[in-house]
């Protein structure tokens, strides 16, 4: 076996976890605020099926300097609202987001340096 098999499997477990992770996190958080009628309409905008999920982890995972310098930029009506959203969630959901958020992006990075390797190596 090859290490370059190795590596993608795990690479795949993680991608696996964080799709575990995606769905636990739209069920047991943003279902809620989704019924919520103060959260509704802060979730952001909503590209595609679930892209609310993604705005709702990325509000409570990073930083609230970062959230608050994203709200004054012009294009603030993409994220989701973080106060909003933080006054209505607990600390479960926190941490849940962002231990989804972790993943979700170590997935992204590690998949595109396996691609980038892919390419290089020829």
């Amino acid at each position: 076996m090859s290490i370059e098999f190795k590596l993608f499997t795990v690479f795949f477990a993680f991608m696996f976890l964080t799709c575990i992770l995606f769905i636990m996190f739209g069920q047991l958080t943003v279902r809620k605020l989704r019924k919520n009628p103060e959260t509704k309409h802060q979730l952001g905008i909503e590209f595609t099926s679930g892209w609310d999920i993604l705005n709702v982890a990325q509000a409570l995972a990073i930083p609230k300097s970062w959230s608050k310098k994203m709200e004054k930029s012009p294009i603030s009506f993409l994220n989701a609202d973080c106060e909003a959203i933080e006054k209505h969630t607990n600390k479960l959901d926190k941490l849940l987001a962002k231990i989804f958020t972790l993943f979700f992006l170590g997935t992204g990075v590690s998949l595109l340096a396996m691609l980038s390797y892919d390419l290089l190596k020829g």
